[in-house]
This record gives C-alpha cells, sequence and structure tokens, in this order.
C-alpha cells in the first residue's frame, strides 16, 4: 500500500482490460466490414441477375405487346368488313382470321426474392418495393390473357370449324410474322405447312352470322386490355431497370 502498488497493479489491469476490449472493437470492426463487404458483392451480383433478367422480361413484353397489336387491328378490319360489305378484300381474310387466332401470353422470369430471402440485401428501399408488387403486377396480365384463351378455346375456334375452314385459316397463321416473333430463337426456320383445304373456301359469308362480330369484339377488347395492362407492367419494368442502374454504377 506504501508502495502504491495497488495502484500500479490496477493501471496495469485497466491497461491489460483496455487493450483485450480494444482487441475485441477492433475484430468485431474488422468482422463487420468484411460482413458488409460480402453483402455488398452479393447484392451487385443480385442487381446484375437482376438486370439480365428484367431486360429479358422487358423484351418478351414488348413482342407480346406487337402481337396483341395485330391481333386488335385485324379484328378491327374484319369488323368493318362486316359493317361495310363494299370495301371487303376477300383475299385479306385468310391472314386477318389467322392473326385473330393467336393467343399471346407474357411468361415472365420472376425470380422470387422475398422466399429465397434475399429482397434485404438491397439496400434502395424503392427498388424492395418495386420488386415486391411485382408478382402481383403481373398476375393482372396473365388474368386478362387467359380470358382470351379461354373464349378462343372454347367458343371462338368450335365458332370457325363450323363456319369455316380452321385448316385454312391455321395453314395461313404458319406464314404470319407473328409466328415468328414469340419464338425463342428468331432465326429458326420455320417448315410447317398444313396445306390449303381441299374443299372450296369462301369466307365472305362468315361476315354475315350473327355471332361473328361478338367474337371480333372480344378479340379486339380482351387483348386491348391486356395490352393497357402491359403498357402498365412495362413502365414498372422500365423504373426497375433504372433503380437497379443506379445502383450498379
Amino acid at each position: 500500500m506504501s508502495d502504491n502498488k495497488v495502484t500500479t497493479y490496477l493501471i496495469y489491469a485497466i491497461g491489460e482490460i483496455a487493450l483485450v476490449v480494444l482487441g475485441i472493437l477492433i475484430a468485431v470492426s474488422i468482422d463487420d466490414w468484411n460482413k458488409d463487404r460480402q453483402d455488398r458483392m452479393a447484392e451487385r451480383e443480385l442487381l446484375e441477375q437482376l438486370s439480365r433478367e428484367f431486360k429479358s422480361n422487358l423484351d418478351q413484353l414488348d413482342e407480346k405487346i406487337l402481337v396483341r397489336n395485330n391481333m386488335i387491328n385485324a379484328s378491327i378490319k374484319l369488323l368493318s368488313y362486316c359493317d361495310n360489305p363494299s370495301i371487303i378484300k376477300i383475299d385479306s381474310m385468310p391472314s386477318l382470321l389467322a392473326t385473330t387466332v393467336n393467343a399471346p401470353t407474357f411468361d415472365p422470369i420472376i425470380n422470387d426474392l422475398i422466399s429465397a430471402g434475399k429482397l434485404n440485401l438491397l439496400s434502395n428501399s424503392q427498388l424492395k418495393e418495386r420488386l415486391s408488387s411485382w408478382t402481383s403486377d403481373v398476375v393482372q396480365v396473365k388474368e386478362d390473357e387467359q380470358s382470351w384463351r379461354k373464349i378462343l378455346t372454347e367458343q371462338y375456334t368450335p365458332f370457325l370449324v363450323k363456319y369455316t375452314s380452321l385448316r385454312s385459316i391455321l395453314n395461313k397463321f404458319w406464314e404470319l410474322e407473328d409466328v415468328r416473333i414469340v419464338l425463342l430463337d428468331k432465326d429458326n426456320q420455320i417448315d410447317f405447312q398444313l396445306n390449303e383445304s381441299q374443299n372450296p373456301v369462301d369466307f365472305k359469308p362468315l361476315l354475315l352470322i350473327e355471332d361473328f362480330p361478338d367474337y371480333l369484339a372480344d378479340c379486339a377488347t380482351w387483348n386491348k386490355i391486356a395490352n393497357l395492362q402491359s403498357e402498365t407492367l412495362r413502365k414498372r419494368i422500365v423504373e426497375i431497370l433504372e433503380l437497379i442502374h443506379e445502383e450498379i454504377i
């Protein structure tokens, strides 16, 4: 006590404790830095993956919008023939009808970040919000697509079988550029023919059948609704890509 040894020991002990605490703090800081670094690397990898996926989704969506616009235009053209027979161009009817029997569907890449637990890797809260609602946005488009597909398969196609030659229409369908648009390989050479029906086909009487304009109106309406939803979805995709780009650069 007289030699102040206790004080010396206390100072020494406090110094030792301080060094241990400092060492722990440094180690924790290094671990935190490494984890943050790994998280940022994982985030960038995820962002680059999302960028590729949503660019692919955008390209596919644009293709489906184009095909549906062609269907809408063909339906409206045929409706004009129904309303004004004097302007009918009989040679154009097989191609127009073939265009209306299409049923494009948007099948995007859906990266379920929430169930995979990856959404928390993203630091941009706005991007996380957009990605969280992505799946439900897609559902809206697909529901409208399915409405037309149901009418096509259950009503319109049987109607065409009954009153005209579906074989001739589908044969013309394989000649359309719309077929190539939706292919995964756009350079794929299509060598497929059903050939024309052996029985003479007169498409003009089809325009006089009472139900025909209704099916055309269905085709134009449901595909227009799907395209309106698709345009909204397209804006969402562009927003997501812009947010991703901001994070990557």
